[in-house]
């Protein structure tokens, strides 16, 4: 009987050193305070100290990197630094426009602020309520104009194109339309009714046809990559059962695809209910509650914030004011929109068995 020996552990292992993992907190505390000194030393405002300190982190974790492990972890650490950093930068204008906007706008918010118009107040606050009605009957309307619009355009690019010349120039017309200013809607839409109806005419549908013309591309581009997501074994099981071509669109492909089409018309809901321009041509503003789509003119958010501030007229402190909390309530319906898309998309998605 053979015996194999073995040859003894040397206890040798196969990766190198490795900073500690609390190395990135170090090299932050240590960064901060060369920061600090060097800033009050030199009288150096915040910024400053900000950027030094970013600096010496980079530059000291990299080289501490380098030195203890080796020149593809250095790399990689500075790589994540630099993403950390980027992420930090974008975050700032974010964080201050919130806390600028909440900071001047919370207190006005209240129940005369909500529920309340700007009919007949006269040297005190009113409120906001005209303001926010017109803004749902507008966006609502726009929604029903663009959604069956850009989900059929969708449909016909992903299930009955198949890469035609029409269909090339279909998605060149939609991108060239994602770059549109939202003025030229807003004129587009002017010019339209003043040939339907008369010159000079304002009115809500106005309005919601020059949203819905910058809600379409997004919609379509959404609902496109939503519906190339579909696996094409669904079509092909649907088929083999004979079940037709448009049957097959509606109960499995559009249903399959339903979550991320949802989302996807949230985010163009979310991204033209803030637009002013186009509102301010074709809706004009008021002061009174208008429930009306096609006739009289129909506040909206963003015109009264923009009339607000630029023409507060002879109560500037007061109206002023009111906008701040008027930009407050539009940015709580827009993460509304966006924390509804995030539900809807977990409900209607799909579901899968294991």
């Amino acid at each position: 009987m053979t015996t194999l020996d073995t040859a003894p552990s040397t206890g040798a292992s196969l990766r190198g050193a490795r900073l500690p993992r609390y190395a990135p907190a170090i090299a932050g505390v240590i960064s901060v305070a060369a920061a600090a000194i060097v800033g009050m030393s030199l009288s150096w405002n915040l910024a400053g100290m900000v950027i030094l300190a970013v600096l010496i982190y980079l530059v000291g974790l990299t080289t501490w990197s380098r030195a203890v492990e080796n020149s593809r972890a250095a790399t990689d650490r500075l790589v994540t630094s630099l993403i950390w950093v980027a992420l930090g930068i974008a975050f700032i204008p974010l964080v201050s426009l919130l806390y600028e906007v909440i900071s001047k706008g919370a207190g006005q918010i209240d129940g005369k602020f909500l529920t309340w118009t700007m009919r007949n107040v006269v040297g005190q606050p009113g409120g906001i309520y005209h303001a926010i009605i017109g803004t749902l009957i507008i966006t609502a309307g726009a929604t029903v104009i663009s959604v069956p619009i850009g989900l059929l355009t969708a449909v016909y690019l992903v299930e009955y194109s198949a890469g035609s010349r029409v269909a090339s120039w279909i998605r060149f017309l939609v991108d060239v339309m994602t770059g549109i200013p939202s003025i030229v809607a807003g004129l587009f839409a002017y010019a339209l009714f003043s040939l339907i109806v008369g010159p000079g005419t304002q009115f809500g549908i106005g309005g919601s046809v020059a949203l819905a013309l910058l809600m379409i591309p997004i919609v379509v581009r959404s609902s496109e990559e939503m519906l190339k997501l579909v696996p094409s074994d669904l079509r092909e099981a649907a088929y083999a059962l004979g079940v037709p071509k448009w049957k097959t669109v509606l109960k499995v492909v559009i249903p399959t695809a339903l979550a991320g089409i949802i989302t996807g018309v949230t985010l163009a809901v979310a991204r033209v209910i803030g637009e002013t321009a186009p509102l301010l041509i074709i809706c004009g503003s008021t002061d009174s509650l208008n429930y009306n789509l096609f006739h009289g003119q129909m506040a909206s958010l963003p015109v009264f914030i923009y009339t607000s501030y630029t023409q507060p007229g002879l109560n500037p402190s007061i109206l002023q004011n009111m906008a701040w909390g008027a930009a407050l309530v539009l940015i709580v319906i827009v993460m509304v929109l966006n924390i509804a898309a995030r539900v809807a998309g977990r409900i209607f998605a799909p579901k899968t068995g294991h």
